[in-house]
């Protein structure tokens, strides 16, 4: 089947391809050579003629006002006044990395790397622990890097980590989805991450993964499950290990990485594909085997990351089966991959813990960037490497795009639905906007008749411990108490009754048709994608053409089979049938009113 990523690329190019960071894009090996290079000097090699030595001196990109990097070209014995008007950046900084800012000391604002001599850096990194020790936070050394530029003496600049100790639970919490094709390592690999212990080359990591007893005897995942590491203030490692239950690991951890494990095989797609549009990862993991390379859904699972617009990143497991010969096959596959003009990445292989700092940040600051890891679950083979990398990894959303969300009334969309004995109703999923409480009074629909129930939100809990409020973007588990589950499904939603929600059969939607074999026809019937919204519509009517081929691009209207939904415009959608596979947004809908039941 034709990768996703391809036809995507081919379908009117929905979004122009740049390389912030590397130039031009030219999928040529000048510009993974200069992605090579960037490791050391990070865009070094501007001319900005300063009279200096160097005709070429060394620079980052200027800083940036918003964002959580600073710049500092030294700190050395600053005034009370000056000290104070630091943490006060300070706070800035951590507020817009939501807990978490980089300082590059011996750094100009302008971003010319100038150094500092080891007596000064050692008086900068004194002011700067008395500054994380006024905000509450602890400081990671990332790396020091010697510099010549305009000096005869040796100069350094250091990069440092400061992340706020967490009060009230409120960690920074990332969601990563794994993908991969079906015996890739996705399991054992997380096994290992969270476990804290390596694998004996038959499986035993994955064992704690599984839900199912089927699951145990085939070995393969066929449902989603979740996966917490953390890390702590200093950056180590939070996991498993030591016996440490979930609720002990979210105390003691300042930043989360929640893994949703996906099926690989092809028969559970549309559980990958409902994880990926529902559970609104913030960036993916694609697995893949180094004895095997690109085989059976990786390129489907490739082009469904690209088409959602997920950022992603690789790894190649199992390296310890192979020889560095079948290994070095493999990772020029995909390079070769990643360069198509239906992907227009740029592959970064991480071999060293220098270059996984600066994967980290130029993974989140352009979407081209690809990081490559080439690890292995049984010897422990860079393993370290990706810890790091996901140690550094920053949010892709800024403190003020967080602030305007929990603005927002709440609304949490339904994933999973559970009864638990003596606990009554559960239901699982993720709170879109506002902020919810323990005891709030909500409505959920909307159910086959297009109406809304109120419920109350009796307790709550996020990564398996309790707590009593929950904001934006993050998953949780609500109990309902004696709400009736025969009442609920995935796809409704639980939203303040003063939104006064609206719902829909029929929708627009400007959509790509990926992949068809002949053409699109109206009277198709297709499984609609939307957010947690999963469910069988008719295209009825195709504006301004008959039919529709692969790479064409329309406007066209659907309408719903069993029940109505709970749609928002401009929410990205994932239509699929066979090997029939579209994307696009949701333009307009066409609103009947709801009753909403009385609270």
């Amino acid at each position: 089947m034709p990768a996703l990523g391809a036809q995507y690329n081919g379908a009117a190019g929905m979004e122009p391809r740049v390389f912030e960071l590397f130039g031009p894009a030219g999928g040529s090996g000048a510009a993974g050579a200069r992605g090579k290079a960037g490791t050391k000097s990070k865009k070094a090699g501007k001319s900005r003629g300063r009279g200096a030595k160097s005709n070429n001196p060394p620079y980052l990109p200027p800083e940036a006002e918003e964002g959580n990097i600073e710049y500092k070209l030294k700190l050395v014995n600053p005034s009370q006044y000056r000290f104070e008007h630091l943490v006060t950046q300070m706070k800035w900084r951590l507020q817009e990395g939501r807990g978490e800012a980089v300082y590059q000391i011996g750094v100009e604002d302008n971003g010319l790397l100038v150094g500092l001599s080891e007596e000064e850096m050692r008086a900068s990194l004194h002011t700067l622990h008395r500054m994380a020790e006024k905000v509450g936070a602890d400081i990671t050394m990332l790396r020091e890097r010697e510099v010549d530029y305009d000096s005869d003496s040796p100069r350094k600049i250091t990069e440092v980590l400061i992340r706020k100790v967490p009060d009230n639970q409120q960690f920074l919490d990332l969601r990563v989805a794994v993908l991969g094709n079906v015996d890739s390592g996705k399991s054992t690999l997380l096994g290992v991450l969270t476990q804290g212990e390596l694998d004996n080359g038959r499986g035993r990591a994955r064992l704690n993964l599984f839900r199912h007893l089927h699951e145990i005897q085939s070995g393969r995942t066929s449902s989603i499950s979740f996966e917490i590491l953390g890390f702590n203030s200093k950056g180590e490692v939070v996991n498993y290990s030591e016996s440490r239950t979930a609720e002990q690991i979210c105390e003691s951890a300042s930043k989360m990485i929640t893994f949703i494990d996906l099926a690989g095989h092809h028969k559970y797609l549309k559980t990958t594909i409902f994880g990926l549009t529902s559970y609104c990862p913030d960036f993916a993991m694609l697995v893949v085997s180094a004895n095997t390379g690109i085989a059976g859904t990786t390129r489907e699972h490739l082009g469904l990351a690209m088409a959602l617009k997920v950022p992603f990143f690789l790894v190649v497991s199992k390296v310890d089966l192979c020889s560095p010969a079948t290994v070095e096959r493999t990772l020029r596959q995909l390079e070769r991959t990643l360069k198509q003009p239906g992907c227009n990445k740029v592959p970064f292989m991480v071999r060293s813990e220098d270059d996984a700092v600066t994967a980290a940040q130029q993974f989140a600051q352009s979407p081209n960037i690809t990081p490559i890891f080439a690890i292995s679950s049984v010897s422990g083979e860079s393993l370290d490497l990706l810890k790091v990398f996901l140690n550094i990894l920053p949010p892709l959303t800024n403190s003020r795009e967080q602030e305007e969300l929990m603005q927002q009334l709440p609304e949490f969309q339904v994933d999973e639905i559970y009864t638990v004995p003596e606990v009554g109703t559960v239901v699982g999923g993720t709170l879109y906007s506002g902020v919810c409480k323990e005891g709030e009074r909500l409505v959920v629909g909307p159910t086959d008749g297009g109406s809304f129930l109120p419920l109350r939100v009796c307790s709550i809990q996020r990564n398996r411990s309790a707590c009593r409020v929950l904001r934006a973007g993050q998953a949780a588990t609500l109990a309902l108490g004696a709400f009736d589950r025969s009442l609920l499904r995935k796809g409704m939603v639980l939203v303040s009754p003063e939104m006064l929600p609206t719902v829909c059969w029929v929708f627009e939607a400007e959509i790509v048709l990926l992949f068809h074999a002949t053409s699109c026809r109206r009277g198709v019937q297709v499984t609609v994608h939307v957010g947690n919204v999963r469910q069988t519509a008719v295209l009825e009517h195709i504006h301004g053409k008959d039919e529709l081929r692969t790479g064409e691009k329309a406007v066209v209207r659907f309408r719903f089979i069993k029940h109505p939904e709970y749609l928002k415009p401009g929410t990205k959608l994932l239509f699929r049938e066979g090997v029939t596979k579209g994307i696009g947004h949701v333009c307009s809908l066409q609103v009947i009113t709801t009753e909403t039941g009385a609270l």
